[in-house]
């Protein structure tokens, strides 16, 4: 059964969650925005179809949080309290930012509200329609004979490596971008692409999409911008991954898996007794 929700964010880029401190972290009961209201430049609703709401706020510049309350990475919201409330906060902090980039029109200047029936932002006066932005990313498993293309990113923490991964540019197909990023960031070429399964990855507003590939040519070497490193890596020496709940770590799971099951001594067929 659904139960509305406020989500209070900070000013970080990626938008912490505030959450309630102590033995069991958890969400500031819904009314609450009026407590904190001193520490809140803005609030709006995320209205459902069923006419129910959650709400969302954000700490006002140079506000520290409200006592109680502790800054959370919405990355480990899925462990703390569900992956329900994890989807619903990313989707609170994307309707909060179409909100905070949306306040007047682009076309004619005048004063924009929320549209009445769609998820989205309407112009008071010429009727331009804004909806939340959702820019296509993919992120692919290269392989090769029971080894897995990883690679470390420039942003992530030390010693932590992932898939491949880059943004759709204009004009591509999915596979085109899978072949362009896997090239660009490694000098490595892939066939035989395949889909795997797509994830929202609200930070602060991508479509992670997937895939598996094949290495067709070329030996690994980082572009030495985005990537610092990029290896082939083998299930029994694995780097440390990325977190659980991302599409990542689905895409190395499910290679680990496979590895393991091909790698299985087959069944011990019997003879029957006669």
């Amino acid at each position: 059964m659904f139960s509305p929700a406020l989500f209070l964010f900070d000013l970080s880029s990626e938008g912490r969650l505030l959450l309630l401190t102590g033995d069991a972290p958890s969400l500031p009961p819904l009314g609450a925005e009026d407590k904190y209201s001193d520490y809140i430049s803005l609030s709006g609703r995320v209205v459902r179809g069923d006419g129910e709401s959650d709400v969302w706020a954000r700490l006002a510049p140079g506000a520290d949080a409200p006592e109680g309350l502790s800054p959370v990475d919405r990355r480990s919201v899925p462990e703390l309290l569900g992956q329900d409330i994890y989807i619903r906060s990313g989707i609170a902090y994307q309707v909060m930012n179409l909100t905070l980039r949306n306040k007047f029109c682009g076309v004619c200047g005048a004063e924009m509200r929320d549209h009445d029936r769609d998820r989205a932002r309407e112009c008071s006066r010429c009727g331009n329609t804004v909806y939340p932005t959702l820019s296509p990313a993919i992120i692919v498993a290269v392989e090769r004979d029971g080894m897995l293309l990883m690679g470390h990113n420039a942003t992530v923490p030390d010693g932590r490596y992932s898939v491949i991964a880059g943004f759709v540019e204009p004009g591509e197909t999915l596979e085109q971008a899978v072949e362009r990023e896997v090239y660009e960031e490694t000098r490595v070429r892939v066939r035989n692409i395949r889909y795997f399964a797509s994830q929202s990855w609200p930070f602060p507003s991508s479509m992670m999409l997937g895939f598996r590939a094949d290495w067709e040519s070329g030996d690994p070497q980082p572009d030495g911008v985005e990537m610092t490193d990029v290896k082939w890596v083998a299930p029994d020496d694995l780097p440390q991954l990325p977190p659980s709940v991302s599409i990542a770590r689905k895409l190395i799971e499910d290679w680990l898996r496979r590895v393991k099951e091909a790698d299985a001594p087959p069944p011990t067929t019997l003879r029957p007794i006669i």
